[in-house]
């Protein structure tokens, strides 16, 4: 049990592994990814901080640029509004000048122009430089949230797997100290193990040295002293009477009986058929009560009126054999001489059969020649006219497998041993086959008798004859799948059964050594019988030995024993006068009373004659009851004392005649009070009954559930048993495979333990990255 847990567990593990195996390769995959996208986010940012660099030199650029045409346009203002005045003054003078003013200021204002223009586009660029940055920031940041919690989460996983990785190490390494506790124990046992093989071949050599010498010594004493061994000849040992097994003479006993019964129904299903199969040529196609039949019909249903003088034979047979299997024989093939006359009588029906075959073919011939058949009536004739000729073969097969199966009892060179069970599976096949035909033949004799009954020339008497053909058809059907089942579920045991023999020999040689020995177990029987006397009745061992002590402790002598018996006889004596005594005195008591009683007549005659004749008679039965119960003549004047089922009546017999009421009431309460009392005990004895019933059918219960469960410990005792020495089997083979798996799962772990290690790298790096490329972020 120990074994399949740690097999178990190990087989989970591996599974275990294998799953965390392919989450890491996973995991690779993704950390792999995550360092590819990192790296080109990498470039991107040097792309962009030199974009950004450039655009920063160029705005610084502008904005310098800028200032200075600032201030020039300041000198430039300046210079106009100085100049204006001096104009005003010199006007005339400073037409020249003014002309080459104007196109200075044209020039400044073009330049100007220019310049204001360049700024705006540079305004843009730089706003539309800002904005992209903007963009591309929150969008690396974004990605970078997301990256982080990625990791974080690869983290948490990683994580796990570091501690289910921890834990099955620490499982594994406690199983591994486990086992190695047990492999050291198992080596112990193997120690000792090995201590008692050695001890135990030391005896086996002592032992087989005492038995060679006690063999040497007895085949000494054997050739020596025994003059015949009737063992060493087959033809000697077949006339030894084997070992009685009523077991399977019960069993031989029950099987023919059942083979007889199936016989039986047979026979009577065949017996049917074959006179109903006459009655209906009589009748079809031409009614011999309206005209004559034809000539061939007239032979065949002569043939079919004697088919009890051959179907009958078969039930005797079969009977005979039955009979000739008791509890006191031996039955095997060899001894059972009745099968041969059961195949004589199953060849004499077969005869039979062949015999009204060509008959019955001319008569199905016969009815499709006939104005009244029809085409499907024609092919059912036709189908029943190739069942008759399959049926009749079968029969043939049959009769050839039961008549070989017959020759060891009567030539022991017609059949060899050997064959005895190839030709036994044949006769199953044979009536297989056999209940194949017969399910044929009722299949279209039921469509035959359908096509009849519906012609407009079918007769009730007709119907009423295929309708009996059909039953007696169906039952052939049944009684020959019956026997072909049974004859099939009994086959192993006909077949282990042949082996039922002499001791030390092959079997039975001929059937005369089968005749002797069978007289020769008879004769032992006989003499085992004799040997058999019933033990004398003895006072059991420890009884004697008390009465032997009671005896010798005793201190009566012969004389006080002596003196007791003579005491005993003069008792006897004197009860046997007292008996004398009191049987006169019981006669003068009758007398008396029969004076009484004709006395009280008397009287009661000159009341009333039907009343008072019931009172006489009440006082007859009470004075007779006190008359054997007093001794003496005294008890007639004392008060008489009546006791029956009623109760107790006392009253003196002089007294006077009592009222009819009083003594109908006296009679009532008596009744009353008596059957309350017999009802109680009625109901007391019920209620008991009750009681013990339930206790008895609990306790039967209590008992069956004790059987069943007694029943189930033994199985579980014995599949406990092999399961013992089934895994104390396994134990010595599993020990070395055990070894090579902890080895292999050490290897394995050292592999885990590997890739683990590199996985944490990974991550470290990983985290290095992903810290680097946020605090980049955050620089920007």
């Amino acid at each position: 049990m120990a074994s399949a847990e740690l097999q178990g567990k190990y087989q989970k593990l591996a599974q275990e592994y294998s799953k965390l195996r392919a989450q890491n390769q996973v995991l690779k995959k993704g950390v792999v990814d995550e360092q590819a996208n990192s790296a080109a986010l990498k470039e991107q940012l040097k792309m962009k901080d030199q974009s950004l660099r450039k655009l920063q030199q160029e705005m610084d650029s502008l904005t310098f640029r800028n200032l200075q045409l600032a201030k020039r346009v300041e000198l430039l203002q300046d210079e106009l509004a100085l100049s204006e005045p001096r104009g005003k003054k010199n006007k005339k003078s400073g037409e020249s000048s003014s002309q080459l003013s104007q196109e200075q200021k044209s020039v400044f204002d073009e330049d100007l122009q220019k310049k204001i223009e360049e700024n705006e586009r540079l305004h843009i660029q730089f706003f539309e430089a800002d904005e992209q940055h903007k963009h591309v920031e929150a969008e690396l940041r974004s990605r970078l949230a997301t990256l982080e919690t990625e990791a974080a989460q690869h983290q948490a996983v990683v994580d796990g797997l570091t501690r289910k990785y921890m834990e099955t190490i620490e499982k594994l390494q406690n199983d591994k100290a486990k086992l190695e506790v047990k492999s050291q124990t198992l080596e112990k046992e193997a120690k000792e193990c090995r201590l008692r093989t050695e001890e135990c071949q030391l005896q086996l050599k002592n032992l087989h040295e005492d038995l060679s010498g006690r063999l040497e010594e007895s085949l000494s004493i054997i050739n020596e002293k025994v003059p015949f061994n009737d063992t060493k000849y087959s033809q000697y040992n077949a006339l030894n009477v084997p070992l009685h097994n009523r077991r399977h003479q019960l069993k031989m006993r029950d099987i023919a009986g059942q083979a007889l019964a199936f016989v039986q129904d047979l026979v009577t299903a065949l017996l049917n058929f074959h006179t109903y199969t006459e009655q209906r040529i009589q009748i079809f196609p031409v009614d011999s009560a309206i005209d004559t039949i034809s000539p061939l019909n007239q032979k065949f249903s002569q043939y079919l009126h004697e088919n009890a003088s051959y179907v009958r034979p078969l039930e005797e047979g079969m009977l005979h054999l039955f009979e000739s299997i008791t509890e006191d024989t031996v039955t095997v093939l060899e001894t059972t001489v009745k099968l041969k006359t059961f195949s004589e009588h199953l060849t004499s029906y077969i005869c039979f059969l062949r015999k009204i075959l060509p008959y019955q073919l001319k008569s199905l011939e016969e009815e499709c020649e006939s104005s009244l058949c029809t085409s499907a009536l024609r092919a059912r004739n036709l189908e029943l006219s190739q069942d008759m000729k399959k049926m009749t073969a079968v029969f043939e097969k049959l009769q050839t497998y039961i008549a070989l199966l017959a020759l060891p009892s009567t030539e022991p060179d017609g059949l060899l041993r050997t064959n005895y069970s190839s030709v036994l599976t044949n006769v199953g096949a044979a009536l297989h086959g056999f209940h194949d035909v017969m399910k044929d033949i009722s299949k279209h004799y039921s469509q035959k008798a359908t096509i009849e009954h519906e012609l407009p020339t079918a007769t009730q008497k007709l119907v009423t004859t295929n309708d009996c053909i059909l039953s007696s058809v169906v039952a052939l059907t049944n009684g020959a799948g019956k026997i072909a089942s049974f004859f099939s579920n009994n086959l192993d045991y006909f077949i282990a059964s042949l082996s039922y023999g002499p001791k030390a020999a092959s079997g039975f040689i001929s059937p005369l050594s089968a005749e002797c020995m069978l007289q020769y177990k008879k004769k032992a029987a006989t003499y085992m019988k004799s040997l058999r006397k019933p033990p004398l009745e003895s006072v059991p061992y420890e009884e004697a030995l008390a009465n032997r002590r009671i005896l010798l402790s005793s201190t009566e002598s012969r004389e006080g024993l002596a003196q007791q018996v003579q005491q005993s006889l003069e008792k006897i004596s004197k009860l046997e006068q007292e008996k004398e005594h009191w049987m006169l005195e019981a006669q003068l008591a009758k007398i008396k009373l029969e004076k009484e009683n004709q006395r009280i007549a008397d009287k009661l005659k000159s009341t009333s004659s039907g009343q008072l004749v019931g009172l006489a008679q009440e006082n007859a039965a009470v004075s007779n009851a006190t008359g054997q119960d007093e001794a003496t003549a005294k008890a007639v004047s004392e008060p008489i004392q009546s006791t029956s089922l009623i109760g107790t009546l006392t009253r003196s017999p002089d007294s006077e005649v009592p009222d009819v009421e009083s003594r109908e009431d006296l009679i009532k309460n008596h009744y009353m009070a008596r059957i309350v009392e017999l009802t109680s005990q009625l109901q007391l004895a019920d209620s008991k009954s009750v009681h013990f019933y339930a206790e008895c059918r609990a306790l039967s219960k209590r008992l069956a559930l004790a059987e069943k469960s007694k029943e189930a410990l033994t199985e579980e005792m014995k599949l406990a048993s092999q399961n013992i020495s089934r895994l104390q089997d396994e134990l010595t083979t599993t020990k070395r495979s055990y070894e090579d798996q902890l080895s292999m799962m050490s290897d394995h772990l050292c592999s885990m333990n590997e890739t683990l290690s590199k996985q944490r790298e990974e991550i470290d790096t990983l985290k290095m990255s992903s810290k680097g490329n946020s605090k980049k972020n955050k620089s920007r």
